[in-house]
């Protein structure tokens, strides 16, 4: 198979101008007669749909949660970019291109990442059209502060609750559609298969999570905008609910997967406190703004850390990364974290944290200007903790977050099946091997507002004579039989094990040998260690309960059974990429001062893997990275 991304011709600048010109359209009329399903309803899902429904096509919008409300997107609480300039210190789209395109180690299409960074001016007036509430400053103007890998302020933000505050103007355009009855609205619903006609997408099985009655939706075209699959590692950053299943059972269909082992560990989580645990709490990496990271000169230091002077700190990334200094990139960051935690320079009651540091920024500011920009983020620290960050420093560690991995998509934002598109953190698009911060929200965002309601017309403008997808073509109860037989199957192994046992097992094991490190006998270790899980799993799990009633444990089950076959996949991702690069840091590859070492010569493309069948090994299709605006260099925050 090759690729085609779909690039579209003319100068850098000039692409996604040249795409809508000559994109296809779809009059008003014919849009009535075209049906969309959108699965997922975070910023990219509710965006896409209420975009969708306000231009006339039937849309029906799914999710698991009780209300679209409740969508991950909630949870990125720093900020959102836009190269607005607003504080006249040199920021540009050229620069934000820039900055991303090197913040992901030059592992990503220039054309999608340019789009991103120009469709980011108009995302800050929709938002602000919609009521959410920027942070401003004294004269009314809308505010910026500073993420990582930057080093100018780009980053808008409404507090420490950025996420929730765009979801909630997605949330109330997609109501609007709901309203008007051009978006059908199903809740409690899960995707756990797509349905191929022809070599083209045409709908989905859904289980009611409410009844357990299995579903068949049908339509001209699928959109999966349902997130990243983080939660592999069970201790992450994600909600419990997040998942891989939907993106990996359009894999298994014949959508191929990009960079599955790119996963990002975001450094200013809340530490784990014990095996209790079922998720970490991310601090926003807004806090880096102010906040100093550092930990003890001395090893075993039992002092508490407002009694270590001055002189017997080690402000590490400041040392190490003074150009940027607590601003360096995500995953260098954590990296460097690990690194001082390894050493046994961890604080805290496990060792397995470091300060963040708030005392230089409350004595030149006072509280109060820190407690206006992070109040709720201090607030929720100290519910937690019990530990007041306005008197002694936040206690922080590195935990698995956003995954840059995902669908492989082209410049249509479409899947290598026809008619399936993948949105945000669902495609591997814009990111390459790491996420500046604060971009998790802007690429959602105008995925959904900006970029697809002009492919998928593009798409759709050949659909128009196609008619009504009916439910009871064959690839419909093929599709259903096969939910039905695994959730069958599933329901009665009632073996002794609980699904959590084996998703902590597995995550424990993907974290050790697919982490922040990785090594080539750690991950052929790993790929074998979990194939026998899996197989261990279909012997020993136990689902209590019925398939025909609300039941949380076979949904686990069946998401955990997804997450063998994408851990595996990461792993073989990562043995196949002999480089250090942005999140994949191979210790076999790095600089003598123990920095990423990419390897362009021969790695600089996009890995896509194909579904070749259950235990064996996937198909490796390359997608050549080609640089015509910038050449690829050194990425040093030195």
């Amino acid at each position: 198979m090759i690729l085609n991304s779909k690039i579209p011709e003319g100068p850098l600048e000039k692409k996604w101008e040249n795409y809508k010109k000559t994109a296809k359209l779809v009059n008003p009329a014919n849009r009535k007669k075209l049906d969309v399903i959108v699965v997922g309803t975070g910023l990219a899902g509710s965006s896409i749909a209420a975009s969708l429904g306000e231009m006339g096509y039937n849309v029906k919008s799914f999710c698991f949660q009780d209300s679209p409300r409740r969508a991950h997107s909630v949870a990125a609480q720093g900020g959102v970019n836009a190269a607005k300039n607003y504080k006249n210190d040199g920021d540009s789209i050229y620069r934000m291109f820039v900055d991303t395109l090197k913040g992901g180690d030059f592992r990503a299409r220039e054309a999608n990442v340019y789009r991103m960074a120009e469709c980011s001016l108009n995302l800050i007036d929709q938002a602000v059209a919609q009521g959410v509430p920027f942070g401003r400053e004294y004269g009314g103007y809308l505010n910026n502060r500073s993420f990582g890998g930057v080093q100018v302020s780009r980053t808008f933000y409404a507090r420490g609750q950025t996420g929730q505050q765009l979801l909630l103007g997605a949330y109330q355009a997609l109501m609007r559609q709901v309203g008007k009855k051009t978006v059908q609205l199903f809740s409690r619903h899960e995707m756990l298969d797509l349905v191929v006609i022809e070599g083209k997408a045409r709908g989905i099985i859904v289980r009611n999570l409410d009844t357990g009655k299995i579903e068949r939706h049908a339509a001209h075209a699928v959109i999966l905008a349902t997130g990243g699959y983080g939660k592999i590692y069970y201790l992450s950053t994600l909600a419990m609910g997040c998942n891989g299943s939907a993106i990996w059972r359009a894999h298994k269909k014949g959508a191929l997967m990009a960079s599955p082992s790119w996963i990002q560990v975001h450094p200013t989580s809340l530490p784990q406190s014990g095996d209790y645990q079922s998720k970490l709490t991310l601090m926003s990496e807004s806090l880096r703004n102010d906040g100093r990271i550092w930990v003890p000169l001395h090893k075993e230091e039992n002092r508490q850390p407002n009694d270590i002077p001055e002189n017997e700190r080690d402000y590490y990334l400041e040392r190490r990364y003074p150009a940027f200094g607590n601003l360096a990139p995500r995953d260098i960051s954590s990296r460097a974290a690990k690194e001082r935690i390894d050493a046994g320079f961890g604080i805290g009651p496990l060792k397995n944290a470091v300060y963040l540091d708030f005392s230089k920024a409350i004595k030149e500011q006072g509280k109060e200007k820190i407690e206006e920009k992070y109040g709720n983020l201090f607030d929720m620290y100290l519910k937690i903790t019990g530990y007041n960050a306005y008197e002694e420093p936040m206690m922080i560690s590195p935990s698995a977050h956003f995954s840059m991995g995902g669908l492989w998509v082209d410049y249509e934002l479409m899947t290598t099946i026809p008619g399936l598109f993948a949105l945000g953190e669902a495609n591997f698009a814009d990111h390459g091997a790491n996420r500046l911060g604060a971009n998790s929200l802007l690429q959602a965002s105008v995925d959904g507002y900006f970029i697809a309601p002009y492919t998928i017309a593009n798409y759709l403008s050949n659909e128009i004579h196609t008619g009504k997808i009916s439910i009871e073509h064959p690839e419909f109860e093929k599709a259903e039989q096969i939910v039905k037989e695994q959730i069958n199957h599933l329901i009665n192994i009632k073996g002794t094990k609980t699904v959590d046992y084996y998703h902590k097992t597995l995550g424990k094991l993907l974290y050790e040998y697919c982490g922040l490190a990785r090594n080539e006998k750690g991950l052929k270790y790993a790929i074998e260690e979990i194939r026998k899980l899996k197989k261990e799993f279909y012997n020993d799990v136990k689902v209590s309960g019925h398939e025909d009633t609300m039941n949380t444990e076979l949904e686990k089950a069946g998401r955990v059974a997804d997450y063998f076959e994408i851990g595996e996949l990461m792993c073989y991702d990562a043995l196949t990429r002999n480089e250090s690069c942005g999140a994949h840091f191979r210790e076999e590859f790095q600089t003598p001062d123990g920095e990423a070492l990419r390897n362009d010569n021969e790695f600089q493309f996009i890995s896509a893997w194909g579904w070749a069948g259950e235990n064996n090994e996937p198909e490796l299709i390359k997608e050549p990275l080609i640089f015509e605006e910038i050449q690829p260099t050194v990425r040093s925050y030195k």
